[in-house]
């Protein structure tokens, strides 16, 4: 189980990476989805670091007791830099790309710092867990430890803050994934917490390295899981609301389909269906089938019918859109059971009226959902086929 948790974080930070580098691909000068890149692969990367056993294969391959240590604290500080640039950009402004790199420069100091105090302090016995509280007191690498606990406490702490209240000023799906995101940050800043009071209890004399052995980890991989979910949430979110509408709209139209199915089937109206497909796709199709029916039958609506059936709807609710689905939906019934063939112009004669648009196609399939309210064939003058607008 030694690593389990840092492995898992970060499969889920990089699946997160997987699904947004086609975008980077597509618009890879974009600051914003390189900022989002750049946070998921280095959270990744901390945690893959920080496992114990890549520890003791980066300090057996390396043949240097603990190289794996500054390896891991400089990913976390380069993650620390990249989560501010990204809230940066995310947020905007007419200072973004002054504020970001001051962001980077200090940072990247923050790093040179890691990398100067390793180098002048002496940490001969390898700890792949409980270095932090091991060397507290050791010149140098205390600095080097204190350098970077400090450096990402500010990081996640200023994220936290920045989130939350940005997430005041905004509402939908940009506001949850900011509240997700304050959240993983707060837990980050738990990480740094509780390591930083494990350093201090040992300047105290004291031994809690338990708080930089366990609380700590799963402090930062359940940090990581929010963070990665709060940057994914507003991306994704606006897709799956357009999903989810549009498998609303396909269940609707599916009253209005099958009305018109033995019409779609007997003439090959209908494109292969699609596999594995969107709902987007889905909806797409089965309007193309539907369109596809209405201007087969667009000779065979009857205009009388669709009149007398319009003028009842509307004298009876008087709502127009309502009428107007009710005649449309009496008419295709029509057309559709008897079909017959082209009508003489004339008031009696061919339907003229444009072929129904997407919204009007709702209502239609809406007044066909209530198949007791409809005629079966053509409406006697002075009945209504009543529906649901």
């Amino acid at each position: 189980m030694s690593g389990l948790i840092n492995y898992v974080s970060c499969g889920v930070l990089w699946l997160g990476l997987a699904v947004k580098a086609p975008d980077l691909i597509r618009h890879r000068h974009d600051p914003y989805l390189r900022g989002i890149c750049a946070v998921l692969g280095l959270a990744g990367v901390c945690f893959l670091l920080g496992a114990p056993p890549t520890v003791g294969a980066v300090n057996r391959f390396s043949g240097i007791p603990n190289l794996a240590a500054p390896l891991t604290y400089a990913s976390i500080t380069a993650y620390s830099a990249a989560s501010q640039v990204l809230i940066v950009h995310w947020r905007g402004g007419p200072r973004v790309r002054r504020v970001a790199r001051r962001w980077v420069v200090a940072y990247a100091v923050v790093v040179a710092g890691i990398a100067a105090t390793f180098t002048l302090g002496s940490a001969p016995v390898e700890r792949r867990t409980d270095l932090d509280t091991y060397y507290a007191r050791t010149p140098f690498v205390a600095e080097m430890i204190v350098l970077y606990l400090t450096g990402h406490l500010v990081a996640v702490s200023v994220t936290t803050v920045s989130s939350l209240c940005w997430a005041r000023e905004v509402d939908g799906w940009l506001r949850a994934g900011l509240v997700v995101l304050g959240l993983g940050s707060l837990c980050g800043a738990g990480y740094s917490v509780t390591k930083l009071v494990a350093v201090a209890a040992r300047w105290c004399d004291l031994d809690w390295s338990a708080l930089g052995t366990t609380v700590s980890p799963a402090a930062a991989g359940l940090g990581a899981l929010l963070t990665s979910v709060g940057i994914l949430v507003p991306l994704a979110g606006p897709r799956l609301t357009e999903w989810r509408r549009s498998r609303r709209t396909y269940v609707r139209l599916g009253p209005l389909e099958r009305e018109l199915d033995d019409v779609i089937t007997r003439h090959a109206l209908r494109l292969p269906r699609p596999r594995w497909a969107s709902p987007v796709t889905r909806l797409m199709w089965r309007q193309t089938s539907i369109h596809n029916a209405l201007s087969y039958l667009d000779a065979s609506f009857d205009r009388s019918l669709y009149e007398r059936t319009h003028d009842a709807a509307l004298a009876a609710t008087g709502d127009k859109e309502h009428a107007e689905a009710a005649a449309w939906a009496a008419v295709i019934t029509a057309a559709v059971r008897e079909r017959p063939g082209p009508r003489p112009s004339g008031p009696a004669g061919r339907l003229t009226a444009e072929v129904p648009g997407p919204t009007a196609l709702l209502r239609i399939a809406d007044a066909l959902a209530a198949p007791a309210d409809l005629p079966p064939g053509r409406v006697p003058s002075g009945t209504t086929p009543m529906g649901t607008a």
